[in-house]
């Protein structure tokens, strides 16, 4: 990962009649990264992906790619950039190769160019022996992988991902995951949503976390986690109806206590000595754990457990 700085972002907002889906955001992202987004439905991210893939207008702020500005070099720097959707557009009613040649006319490939270029694909998303088969009936996964494949066609610095395994079975995620690591290690800059925390700490090298338009934090997994979460959890479940009654129990255990309808979660540097404490203080529950915090600890830290629509 070089210190280059291929795509940035000053003030970036984007409004809607009087509604600001992203306000006012900075960031960075470094040549051979893989930088990501993650927040809440409503947080702003689509929004913010929209605007980078030069397809919806920056409201106000400044947002440059390879050093171009998206009001004026839209179709340059469209050209460098490839764009994984949410969902799959993919031509069902073509072959698997069809998809990809005819993509790659639209970047102005030659035929032989297209050809030559789909093969290479075909065997780095493992569709090689599937290429002259309909897309209607492949699997889930396997549209997935053809559709990142499609979008690698003109050969893009940067690749765009819009929560790009989800729907699919942890099988095909972990396919995808290699995938994209391979991207990464031969030098495509990746740019991602995605609601996995597990996928999350995989993949990213930073991210962002955005809630309500706005960046609430930013770093790698490793510095989230440090920042925002203790380096353990403990986790507590006793027979009760309402776990809340049971908090001042074990209250100045650990550095802060959490709780949930069927559980309480106890932060702290060393679950196994909260634990002991804990039990000492004769608070027998019907079962503890304790684990390792998450990035997902850290999202819901700082974005809560509401659920938004």
């Amino acid at each position: 990962m070089s210190e280059e700085i291929l795509l940035h972002a000053r003030g970036l907002t984007k409004t809607f009649g009087d509604f600001t889906a992203v306000d006012g955001i900075d960031f960075a992202v470094r040549k051979g990264e893989c930088f990501g987004f993650l927040g809440p439905n409503g947080a702003g991210k689509s929004s913010t992906m929209r605007m980078v893939g030069c397809v919806s207008p920056v409201t106000r702020g400044e947002l440059r790619l390879f050093g171009l500005d998206p009001a004026t070099d839209g179709p340059a720097i469209r050209a460098r950039l490839g764009s994984c959707p949410q969902r799959d557009t993919l031509d069902e009613e073509l072959t698997v190769e069809e998809n990809l040649w005819i993509y790659g006319r639209y970047f102005g490939l030659s035929r032989k160019e297209a050809r030559a270029r789909a093969a290479e694909l075909l065997e780095f998303a493992q569709l090689t022996e599937r290429a002259r088969d309909k897309v209607e009936p492949l699997s889930g996964g396997m549209k997935r992988r053809l559709t990142i494949a499609r979008s690698l066609i003109n050969s893009p610095e940067i690749l765009l991902l819009d929560e790009p395994t989800t729907g699919l079975d942890p099988q095909a995620r972990h396919v995808l995951w290699d995938r994209l690591f391979r991207l990464k290690r031969s030098g495509v800059t990746l740019v991602l949503t995605t609601h996995y925390m597990d996928e999350a700490e995989q993949l990213f090298d930073r991210l962002v976390v955005m809630d309500h338009g706005s960046i609430v934090a930013q770093g790698s997994p490793r510095e989230l986690i440090g920042a925002h979460a203790t380096r353990e959890v403990l986790e507590l479940r006793f027979d009760a109806e309402d776990h809340s009654e049971l908090a001042p129990l074990v209250e100045g255990v650990g550095k802060r206590v959490e709780v949930l309808p069927d559980r309480l979660l106890v932060y702290a540097d060393d679950g196994d000595e909260a634990s002991a404490q804990v039990h000492a203080r004769g608070v027998e529950p019907l079962s503890s754990l304790v684990r390792r915090s998450t990035l997902e600890d850290v999202f819901l830290t700082l974005t809560g457990r509401t659920l938004v629509d």
